[in-house]
């Protein structure tokens, strides 16, 4: 029977496909925008990655919403009673960081596409068209605007970075040094059944 919801004991099917869903789309899209920086603007096959890439951080905007609207119906599990609470708080400023970021991060590239004086629109998949949001006056010209956001857009990336090197790191630290279920529940939905089970 599939585990949908999460328990007090680990994460459900939703929640894991949300997880790894998002990783994989984040690191796609740093992976491309590194790539993009350097890309000849001008070059014809420039416009439709750029395309790509604006239409997969509407879809990670749309997911960062629907995936905190699911933590706020369905709780995630306690945390190890034997955690430490300097690594409890850690662990709640890294996923609220993280949060953030999701949707800084897709806001800040619509943003910055939106005060562009190139007036470039963005069609989701060459289907949607997307309006561009109003820039406030205090960044400056449209120019001025574009750069300033621009390197918002890329710092949040690296901060995406250095927040997910973190979770991996204390992800693996609970695995193979802790020896507890943290890194499994987000991998299975075995230690959810667990509390189901108990239930029963």
């Amino acid at each position: 029977m599939m585990q949908l919801r999460n328990t007090s004991t680990g994460y459900g099917n939703v929640a894991i496909a949300f997880h790894w869903t998002m990783a994989a789309l984040m690191i796609g899209m740093f992976a491309v925008g590194k790539y993009m920086s350097g890309l000849d603007p001008t070059a014809p096959d420039t416009f439709a990655i750029y395309q790509w890439h604006k239409s997969f951080g509407f879809v990670v905007l749309a997911l960062a919403a629907l995936r905190l609207l699911w933590r706020a119906v369905n709780p995630s599990p306690a945390l190890p009673a034997s955690m430490p609470t300097y690594q409890r708080i850690a662990s709640h400023l890294g996923h609220a960081g993280l949060y953030f970021v999701l949707f800084a991060l897709p806001i800040s590239g619509w943003l910055m596409v939106s005060a562009s004086p190139w007036g470039i629109p963005t069609v989701l998949f060459n289907v949607i068209p997307v309006p561009h949001l109003p820039v406030p006056e205090v960044l400056g010209t449209n120019a001025e605007a574009e750069e300033f956001l621009k390197e918002v857009h890329e710092l949040l990336g690296f901060v995406l970075l250095a927040l997910f090197v973190a979770h991996v790191a204390a992800a693996l630290k609970h695995h193979f040094i802790n020896r507890d279920t943290v890194m499994k529940r987000i991998v299975s939905t075995a230690p959810a059944r667990v509390d189901t089970v108990q239930e029963t």
